[in-house]
């Protein structure tokens, strides 16, 4: 099947090219020399071979969904996920290596919107790649910062080369381009590549952070913001070519309009290594280490603070135990660091550093007095009141006595730093310097910003708009802390926390589905845009999605059909399924009035609900959009559920005994209401109505349907089935409509 990709250009529409979205994974790529020399150094840092043989793999299956280096050229998009602080960036390390051994003669990097996310991925990739330090001379790398228009001739010597045969392999050059993700950048580097001939020219495009800055914020005014236009320039200028999108939180990626050039073609999902530290283990496996921020230590404009709140004395008091115990422990190798992280305001930065660097003066003065001081006896009943909260989840902590011995120099020797772009350029942290550092700031602090060994977080803020993807992305305390675990500590008002326990049942659901769909071979956009999120939340910001989505919560309801007899395909497939799966059953007689004559219907109980689920719901058909938005909802929250409850049971009602029921159609083509209502409709009831009908738990009632047309067509033994959720399920759904794809799930 081919996509015709359309892009907003200004205030035109334009169908950049014609995308083969069929199955991924048609190539094999193969671990050369580059990706070797990559493994050597990965492993030298401290990696376990394992770990690396799991990102290598990743990597190669990745590399394998992009478009070969020697095949026809066209254009690919993917989708690569992984969780916050995971290792995304060595994964496309890895794949820019394989990159390079498998022929793709250009590799352009985008990564992070300010110079200091740029500076931290390009450091990456030249310690990692050896730029710097090889000499058998593989890359040619750019830097956009360094980037002049006559470079042009530069990279059209390196690629003539993979030209021309009397260059042996190893002598040709991969190019390496790191961009920052910024108009200006961008811009220079298409007009630099637009002097070269690329038709050619197999080229990978790697964009860091891809939810952020990358797609168009302007798509709701039918117009293209400048960011977004120069990312479309530049695939345009690359007629054989693959954009990688990494990200943490995909919501924007996966709910913008399929026909988007930037929509995804295939997604894959990273595995973190052994000592990843997420959000299933901070928020359900270890609660405790999650602090709360009394609402009234929350700043806001009705509730300035005056003076710096306990919460906070208290985070600094745990940190420098921590620092304390690294020193004793570690003999202060690596790196412990406290993140202050309040409101976006930079005027709360300041307010906040003030405190701070004035607690840390304080607390110095007064344990430099004699011990025999009120002051300093007191001081350190606080710090081992702390050190006993500490205790709880450091088994092997050093006792008070010795981390009192080096709690001055601990906190004489962390550095504090103002983490913000008042001067112009967020400012980067001299890891190398200090052991202990204390970082201050908001939004510089957020997307992709890396705070080694981080151990306690404070963040004083609100869930601020509620957009899912932007509050995970403030999760810095996520990362490879399993040797240290037991020190780290959240600090986060009770709404905050709520937010992130939500988050992680939403970020699990999305990624073990994107799995499942990956692994049916079929392209992206078959993939039902249908997913766990709680209703206090939002997908993403409204401004880069031209779709609604709408939300489902089907506890406590029926789903009911409106249009069973929309194909006759399918009306002859659900005879088939309804029929092989009441043969299975072994029915009784339901209990009611014997006075309710054409309202008696069979009953089974204590049936596996994964049985119903897998031979009856999971097969039967559902064509009319209408329907099938529901029906795919519900296919998705039964699975879930069947996931950790996977013993439970349902009812099963066959309504009227399997006899036929007549349903006439409204001008819409649609059954008005599917169930019967009570009977008699006045008086003593006989019959309570269908919808009455339904055990304790989740029930299913099969109906035989004669369909009436307002033509007097008539339409007969068309299978219905109508299904309860009750309240115990009860879970909120983001559906948006990107096609009306039929239900197969």
């Amino acid at each position: 099947m081919n996509n015709s990709k359309i892009i907003v250009q200004s205030e035109s529409i334009e169908i950049i090219q014609e995308v083969d979205s069929k199955a991924n994974g048609s190539w094999q790529p193969f671990e050369g020399e580059t990706t070797r020399a990559l493994r050597d150094q990965i492993l030298s840092s401290g990696i376990e071979e394992h770990e690396w043989e799991t990102v290598k793999n990743e990597a190669i299956y990745v590399l394998s969904s992009c478009v070969e280096p020697k095949a026809f050229p066209k254009q690919e998009t993917g989708l690569i996920v992984g969780y916050v602080q995971s290792g995304k960036t060595l994964s496309f390390t890895t794949v820019t290596a394989l990159a390079r051994d498998n022929g793709y003669q250009m590799v352009i990097v985008i990564a992070g919107t300010s110079i200091n996310l740029l500076d931290q991925s390009t450091n990456r990739l030249e310690e990692d790649l050896s730029l710097l330090t090889r000499s058998d001379r593989k890359w040619q790398h750019f830097k956009s910062s360094e980037l002049d228009i006559g470079d042009y001739t530069k990279i059209k010597d390196v690629l003539d080369d993979w030209q021309d045969p009397t260059v042996p392999e190893r002598g040709r050059q991969t190019v390496l381009i790191t961009t920052m993700k910024h108009h200006v950048h961008l811009e220079k580097l298409v007009y630099v590549l637009s002097k070269i001939e690329l038709s050619k020219v197999p080229i990978l495009v790697i964009d860091d952070e891809a939810d952020q800055a990358s797609l168009n914020t302007k798509v709701q005014k039918g117009e293209a913001s400048t960011t977004y236009q120069r990312i479309l320039s530049l695939r345009k200028q690359l007629p054989h070519h693959t954009f990688l999108q990494y990200t943490a939180t995909p919501q924007a990626p996966l709910l913008i309009n399929l026909i988007d050039v930037l929509s995804p073609n295939f997604a894959k999902v990273l595995a973190p290594g052994g000592k990843y530290i997420g959000g299933q283990k901070f928020f359900f496996d270890a609660p405790n280490q999650i602090c709360t921020i009394p609402n009234n230590e929350i700043p806001a404009k009705s509730y300035p603070l005056d003076a710096p709140p306990d919460s906070l004395l208290e985070a600094m008091r745990i940190f420098f135990l921590g620092v304390s115990a690294g020193m004793i422990l570690d003999e202060g190798n690596g790196n412990r660091s406290m993140m202050v992280h309040p409101s976006h305001k930079t005027i709360k930065h300041t307010e906040y550093f003030y405190w701070v660097e004035q607690i840390k003066k304080n607390w110095l003065e007064i344990l430099e007095l004699e011990e025999d001081e009120t002051d300093y006896q007191d001081i350190l009943d606080d710090f081992r009141n702390s050190y006993r909260n500490l205790q709880i989840t450091v088994p092997d902590l050093p006792s008070f006595e010795k981390l009192s011995t080096q709690l001055l120099r601990a906190i004489r020797r962390t550095e504090l730093h103002e983490v913000n772009s008042t001067s112009g350029k967020t400012p980067s942290i001299p890891w190398h310097r200090n052991y202990a550092n204390i970082l201050v700031g908001g939004q510089a602090m957020d997307r992709g910003f890396t705070v080694e060994g981080l151990t306690v977080t404070y963040m004083p803020r609100g869930a601020g708009l509620g957009n899912a993807d932007t509050i995970q992305q403030r999760a810095r305390f996520f990362g490879y802390k399993h040797d240290y675990f037991g020190y780290c500590r959240v600090f986060l008002e009770d709404r905050v926390r709520d937010a992130y326990t939500r988050y992680v049942t939403h970020e699990e659901d999305v990624q073990r589905r994107l799995i499942e769909h990956d692994q049916t071979g079929k392209p992206l956009d078959a993939w039902k845009r249908a997913f766990f999120l709680d209703r206090h939340l939002k997908p993403t910001r409204d401004n880069v999605l031209d779709l609604d989505y709408i939300r489902i919560n089907l506890s406590r309801r029926w789903y009911t059909p409106r249009a069973p007899h929309d194909s006759m395909e399918a009306i002859k497939d659900n005879r088939a399924i309804v029929e092989k799966f009441l043969k299975k059953l072994s029915f009784q007689n339901a209990k009611g009035s014997a006075k309710r004559i054409e309202f008696q219907h069979h009953m089974a109980t204590d049936v596996p609900l994964k049985d119903v689920y897998e031979q009856l719901l999971v097969p039967f058909r559902v064509t009319r959009f209408t329907d099938s938005q529901n029906f795919t909802v519900l296919l998705l929250h039964i699975s879930a559920y069947l996931d950790s409850h996977p013993d439970t049971s349902c009812t099963i009602y066959h309504m009227s005994k399997g006899k036929s029921r007549k349903r006439t159609l409204d001008k819409k083509d649609e059954i008005p209401t599917l169930f019967q209502g009570r009977s008699p409709k006045i008086g003593k009831v006989t019959y309570p109505g269908d919808s009455n009908i339904r055990g304790s738990g989740v029930t299913i009632q099969i109906h035989n349907l004669e369909i009436v047309r307002e033509n007097g067509e008539t339409i007969s033994i068309v299978p219905a089935i109508a299904v309860w959720i009750p309240q115990n399920m009860s879970t909120d759904w983001l559906v948006q409509n990107q096609g009306g794809i039929e239900t197969g799930y």
